[in-house]
């Protein structure tokens, strides 16, 4: 029988009070113990109490999915009755995480018609099976499963992920994740202080935000059943930019097939 998803909570907590006990400080082990104490007591609760009027944030997620449930999905049944039974997506959308670039806002894509990856900065690594598994997953499925037609790299403007990749190196701060992670982009990053060494920081990190992409489109081919797909004519690798700050989108591709350029 499936657990609750409190039981689940509740032995995750008790592997953290295990694991790091001793370097838990006497406040923070106390709140752990606490919450274990309430999810135990709610695991045989269903459906779930209700959240407290005070917690806003949650009444925001209730009243999102009832504007989607009246608006959307009510009035769409039969698209999401297909949608049930499976899924036929035209593009692997990879983007940033960044919570103003959401692709199926700005690119208007319904239900059904992108597989999305998110990270910071919309960064691909190369072909790597012991490294970034998680993106690679999910490019992976896209075109083995999906069999999608597009892979879409799409960048913006103002990244925070780009901002950091060119202040590297910066020790006045450091992240145990991030600095790693955008590491990846760090042949787009050379390119652009070779061949636009005299522009200014902001117009530096806005053509690196660009060439990150294409870098980003560069790492795909690495993957040996994208670079099939691409050269067999069955998937065409797409770069896109969004400025949120003019409200403009550009985009470019690399495909076999006959296309016009962009």
């Amino acid at each position: 029988m499936a657990k609750h998803s409190a039981e689940v909570v509740v032995e995750g907590l008790k592997k953290i009070l295990l694991n790091v006990q001793e370097e838990l400080d006497e406040k923070v082990q106390s709140k752990v113990e606490k919450l274990i104490a309430e999810l135990q007591g709610r695991q045989h609760h269903h459906p779930p109490p209700p959240p407290p009027p005070c917690d806003h944030d949650a009444q925001r997620l209730d009243d999102g999915f009832h504007f989607f449930k009246t608006n959307i999905f009510d009035k769409n049944r039969e698209c999401f009755k297909k949608l049930a039974e499976d899924q036929h997506p035209k593009f692997l959308v990879i983007s940033c995480s960044d919570s103003r670039v959401s692709p199926s806002v700005v690119l208007n894509f319904k239900p059904g018609e992108a597989f999305a990856g998110r990270n910071i900065a919309n960064m691909v690594p190369q072909f790597d099976q012991l490294r970034h598994t998680e993106i690679g997953s999910v490019i992976e499925y896209a075109v083995k499963e999906l069999q999608v037609d597009n892979i879409l790299i799409m960048g913006h403007s103002r990244c925070g992920g780009i901002k950091r990749l060119m202040s590297l190196p910066d020790q006045t701060q450091t992240y145990d994740f991030i600095d790693e992670w955008v590491k990846i982009g760090l042949p787009a990053k050379k390119k652009v202080l070779e061949e636009a060494g005299d522009l200014c920081p902001e117009q530096q990190r806005t053509l690196c935000e660009k060439e990150s992409v294409k870098n980003s489109m560069g790492n795909l081919l690495t993957y040996p059943f994208v670079r099939s797909a691409v050269v067999n004519g069955t998937l065409t690798l797409r770069g896109g930019y969004y400025d949120f700050v003019n409200g403009d989108f550009e985009q470019w591709k690399m495909c076999t097939k006959p296309c016009h350029p962009q």
